[in-house]
């Protein structure tokens, strides 16, 4: 026991003394947190410009213009004729859509020859093509609706049942999960995670390669050389102790940037340290395996790299291939970020977060096995055929 605690002493002076692990384990996270919580901050999309071109130029064609106008998702540049190159001037002013009204566009609508109104949507970038669609068709609908109904009272019918003339029936549209459609709690929480994830890796994949490359291992674990798993765990719990750290700055940018904290805090808890544990066991099983710290590193980057975009945050795993799917249920942040959006975004019941707890689980030991079978495989491999002098027993 004296020769673990000696060991794990080391291993924290080892990871301290590491330029590039402390920046990389502690500036990364706080500085990539900062970052994009100042990207997304304002949560939602707004003053996106949107050419309109009004051929009509009339009482009816500028009230829809200033009913445009009116809503703050959109900023309205207003032209009165088409420009020479239309998707030049897109691009040029950046415009998320192009609303066209029509020459003629009033008297068609009191001659109710139902003139048409185009939109054409840039979706370069689907997130504010997405803003803009939706402002836009809010927007159009009611004035269409407005003209429809105040058609009908010319022509002597009430209100009320002008109404029900125009809309037989009435759907009511409800959302539900982050109402408002802010960006920045949808997103930025989950960015964390994905940082989180690369930094216990980057560390880890270092952890036992650096010792094989510079034969330290050999010397200072002699004496723990039958004891696979807590050589493991010397390696890991510098890890565990600094994430708590890190998660814990975390849970105080939460506040400053106003994003709600996750449901049942203690669930919460439980799926970090699993999702922490089982990452880090990954990392000692790729550092094991691969005896050099540069390939360890790039190994372990080239699977944590797309792990955000396979992990079905922000596209649905089922939309995936098999293969994709199996390899996205072998990452950590996979069954973390699932479980996550159900305590974050959706505030669902905590039993729904079991499975995916579960699946942590099986990771976490899984890797861990992996770990310490390599490990001892290693451990008897090197001793073998060490000379006598580097077997002496306590």
């Amino acid at each position: 026991m004296r020769e673990f605690f000696r060991l794990l002493k080391r291993e924290f002076k080892l990871f301290l003394g590491n330029a590039t692990l402390r920046s990389v384990f502690f500036l990364a996270p706080v500085l990539y947190a900062t970052l994009l919580g100042f990207v997304y901050k304002s949560g939602k999309v707004e003053n996106t410009p949107v050419i309109v071109i009004d051929k009509d130029n009339t009482p009816l064609s500028n009230q829809l213009v200033e009913m445009l106008g009116d809503n703050r998702s959109i900023k309205v540049l207003k032209y009165l004729q088409d420009p020479a190159e239309i998707n030049d001037e897109v691009i040029r002013r950046n415009a998320a859509a192009v609303v066209r009204i029509p020459s003629r566009f009033e008297a068609d609508i009191l001659q109710k020859k139902y003139p048409e109104v185009n939109v054409y949507v840039n979706t370069g970038n689907v997130l504010t093509a997405n803003f803009a669609s939706k402002a836009l068709q809010l927007t159009i609908g009611t004035f269409s609706a407005g003209v429809s109904i105040k058609a009908l009272q010319k022509m002597g019918m009430p209100a009320p049942r002008a109404v029900t003339q125009y809309e037989p029936f009435k759907t009511n549209y409800i959302t539900l999960f982050n109402t408002t459609s802010n960006y920045l709690i949808f997103m930025w929480p989950a960015m964390l995670a994905v940082v989180l994830q690369q930094v216990i890796l980057l560390a880890m994949a270092v952890s036992f390669a650096t010792e094989f490359q510079r034969g330290s291992f050999m010397s200072e674990y002699q004496h723990m050389r039958r004891w696979a798993f807590p050589i493991m765990l010397i390696k890991v719990i510098p890890i565990w102790t600094f994430s708590i750290l890190i998660v814990s700055v975390y849970y105080l940018m939460h506040i400053l940037f106003h994003v709600p904290l996750p449901e049942g805090i203690l669930n919460f808890i439980w799926l970090t340290a699993f999702f922490v544990g089982s990452a880090s066991f990954m990392g000692v099983f790729v550092s094991i395996l691969i005896p050099d710290a540069l390939k360890a590193t790039q190994v372990l980057m080239i699977i944590a790299s797309p792990a955000f975009i396979v992990s079905g945050f922000t596209w649905p795993l089922n939309a995936m291939p098999v293969f994709v799917q199996f390899l996205a249920s072998i990452i950590p942040l996979t069954p973390f970020l699932q479980a996550f959006k159900i305590l974050l975004i959706q505030k669902g019941a905590v039993t729904l977060t079991y499975p995916y707890i579960k699946h942590l689980g099986i990771l976490l030991l899984v890797y861990a096995f992996l770990g310490w079978l390599a490990l001892k495989i290693k451990l008897w491999l090197m001793y073998r055929s060490a000379p006598t002098g580097n077997m002496k027993e306590d």
